[in-house]
């Protein structure tokens, strides 16, 4: 697996590709509605690499995640939507919605197998 400064590079880089692109097709993007809704995805993107920045800056501090980190990039998100639709923001919270819980289910998956492992070494 990757350290924290790793994926903490990787999501800033990521963010910062992603981000520069939607602007730069932002008219593109809101000139239809598959393209709009393709914009939201896009915002939801950024929700998925802004939360994961968040939290391994967190998680190197010393500091607890929670829901602050999960509001915050989501309204990271929503406001790189509202830059190019006001239906991107509404399909970016649906997105993110889903991928919040896509990543939750992953995280469940993953803290349980790292626990059973380590039962099974003692």
């Amino acid at each position: 697996m990757a350290g924290v400064g790793t994926s903490m590079l990787g999501s800033v880089l990521l963010f910062t590709v992603v981000l520069s692109l939607q602007e730069v097709y932002r008219g593109k993007l809101a000139s239809s509605e598959l393209h709009t809704i393709l914009g939201g995805f896009t915002s939801s993107l950024l929700f998925l690499f802004s939360l994961t920045f968040i939290g391994n800056l967190q998680e190197s501090s010393g500091m607890k995640s929670g829901w602050g980190a999960v509001v915050f990039a989501e309204i990271i998100a929503l406001v790189a939507a509202s830059t190019v639709h006001r239906v991107c923001i509404t399909t970016c919270f649906l997105f993110s919605a889903g991928l919040l819980y896509e990543m939750s289910k992953i995280s469940g998956y993953m803290l349980g197998r790292a626990e059973s492992n380590k039962s099974k070494r003692h």
